[in-house]
């Protein structure tokens, strides 16, 4: 058997060129399969959602529930039926005639009078007002009221005329119940019979 060649010394140093940079296969592949294998992203976390008991545990303000739905339905409201009729006023009750002439013969008193002419028919109104309720302050039942016929001005006189209309006012109806012309002893057309109502 031949025995191999020994190496030149210039056989060697080109195989210790070549040695040193040469790569052996199975680093080559390893290293090959690291370039082609795909970058995995990192895993991504769902976001978390926060409980109002999660956040009271931190000290951060819960967020408040939504407020309750309103109601579609209206409230009912009771429908007021119409109003009462009003309460009627106080009627006159008028003074008959043989009840004037007892007055005029003296057989029924005259318990007071009072003079309204010769006045304005303001301070007419206002006396004869104050007179009435004096009147049925001391319990007293039939007065004379003394109007004027107002001759002198060619008329009725203006506190005869309105004399019925002052009657008729919520401020003299729960005064007087009824009223008459006077009968010619007591100033006639004149004058007027005046009843005052019981309190």
């Amino acid at each position: 058997m031949k025995r191999p060649r020994s190496l030149s010394e210039e056989e060697r140093a080109l195989w210790a060129t070549i040695a040193r940079t040469a790569t052996p296969l199975g680093q080559r592949r390893r290293s090959r399969l690291d370039e082609e294998a795909p970058i995995s992203a990192p895993p991504v976390s769902a976001p978390s959602v926060e409980t109002s008991k999660d956040a009271a545990r931190r000290g951060a303000p819960a967020i408040p529930p939504p407020p309750p739905a309103r109601p579609s339905v209206m409230p009912s409201y009771q429908a007021r039926g119409p109003a009462g009729p009003a309460a009627p006023s106080s009627p006159f009750h008028p003074i008959e005639r043989p009840v004037r002439r007892k007055i005029a013969k003296g057989r029924l008193p005259i318990e007071a009078r009072i003079d309204l002419h010769d006045r304005t028919q303001v301070v007419a109104h206002y006396v004869l007002l104050g007179f009435l309720r004096q009147a049925q302050g001391q319990g007293l039942r039939m007065v004379l009221v003394i109007t004027g016929r107002g001759a002198s001005f060619g008329s009725r006189g203006v506190i005869r005329r309105q004399l019925p209309h002052w009657f008729d006012t919520p401020e003299f109806r729960p005064l007087v119940s009824g009223f008459e012309p006077a009968e010619r002893e007591h100033g006639g057309d004149g004058a007027f019979y005046v009843r005052i109502r019981r309190r």
